[in-house]
């Protein structure tokens, strides 16, 4: 296995080496093991990131999947993992905290046996929950799924004895009792976006994503934002499902930039506009933006458990509400903001260092050994 490994990273390495020109190999080679050995920066890190090509400043600010794993076990501890990935969790905390979110109508857990007006282990008790509450759109979600995926969006609902048919957005039909397997599903209330939001594509709730980071006073602080978008005919805004539209988001005045249109790392192009509706994208500035900021600093302090979070944001009339909450991230925001957060992230995890607040290493598998990573973190 490990010898396959080897193979493997080899054949990565190979590749990757072909994308630049054969005078320059070698020093690309060099380049990344001395970032590799500094930084603890992956062989995909690199290739995806370009970072041969970035400015130094881009470089230094970046934050690899090493030295994040690093800090956010610190930050997040793992025994609060279950109150962000699990949805019906995290759904009730932020209820009770106060946070905005979508309503939620049932909750399926087969595993169970409680019956509640939420809460269901069967499909006759789903269907009453739904028909008792009158239901008749909704998103059907797997409790601990992300990026988009086991996502159903559902029209509208015809109700039958002892069940359900559910009209998808994508026009396809299903029968509740089709859904219904052997994992735990929530159903929420279908988010209506503001008129701004939509006209940078219809089809998709199109997503902010605002990095926060909490501090031992209590002080919240945004380190970086930028919104995902979908394509025409799509209903998840994630790259993951079909590609998508993606902006940096000036933190400060909440005005788009830098839109790139993505289908893959090696399939990047910036744009103006979006590519299917023709709609500026570039330059759209954000309603109500100072408000939403603001709010979104108050969801942070009510959710101390997560100490940096990648909080997914509708703009609704009403407000921003919480699509889900991130305790781990993806990198790839940096390369849409084009800077890195590793400062930030950095400067809250030795704020939280200097209180005493114990350790909790090892909730993600790490490919660094633990005296590599605490040089990387300790001696810069």
């Amino acid at each position: 296995m490990i010898l396959n490994t080897i193979t493997q990273k080899i054949k990565h390495l190979r590749n990757c080496l072909r994308a630049y020109p054969a005078n320059k190999r070698l020093a690309v080679l060099c380049d990344y093991f001395r970032l590799h050995r500094k930084r603890g920066i992956t062989l995909e890190e690199y290739d995806q990131f370009a970072l041969y090509n970035r400015s130094d400043i881009f470089r230094k600010q970046f934050l690899g999947i090493n030295e994040q794993r690093y800090y956010l076990d610190y930050l997040n501890p793992n025994k609060y993992y279950i109150f962000s990935r699990n949805k019906y969790v995290a759904h009730t905390l932020m209820q009770n905290a106060g946070i905005r979110t979508s309503e939620l109508y049932a909750y399926y857990q087969p595993e169970g046996a409680a019956e509640s007006d939420i809460v269901s282990a069967s499909k006759s008790g789903i269907c009453k929950i739904l028909q008792d509450k009158r239901v008749q759109e909704c998103v059907i979600k797997t409790t601990e799924s992300s990026h988009g995926d086991n996502v159903l969006v559902v029209t509208s609902i015809e109700y039958k004895e002892e069940d359900a048919l559910l009209h998808l957005f994508n026009g396809n039909v299903k029968r509740l009792s089709e859904v219904l397997a052997g994992e735990p599903l929530i159903f929420e209330s279908r988010v209506r976006q503001t008129d701004q939001m939509t006209s940078l594509n219809a089809s998709s709730v199109n997503t902010v994503r605002v990095m926060t980071t909490l501090y031992p006073d209590g002080e919240a602080r945004i380190i970086a934002t930028f919104i995902k978008i979908g394509r025409a005919g799509k209903c998840v805004d994630n790259a993951g499902c079909g590609g998508n539209v993606d902006a940096c988001i000036d933190t400060k005045s909440g005005t788009l930039k830098y839109a790139i249109q993505y289908d893959g790392w090696h399939n990047i192009k910036e744009i103006e506009k979006h590519p299917d509706n023709g709609n500026p994208v570039n330059g759209v500035q954000i309603h109500h933006w100072d408000s939403i900021k603001a709010q979104v600093l108050k969801f942070q302090q009510a959710l101390p458990f997560i100490k940096a979070a990648g909080w997914d944001i509708a703009i609704t009339d009403e407000g921003p509400v919480v699509i889900e909450v991130n305790d781990f991230w993806d990198r790839t925001g940096q390369y849409f903001i084009r800077k890195g957060w590793r400062e930030e992230i950095r400067d809250c995890y030795f704020a939280w260092k200097k209180t005493g607040k114990k350790y909790d290493f090892g909730r993600y598998p790490h490919t660094l050994s633990l005296k590599h990573l605490q040089k990387i973190i300790h001696h810069e």
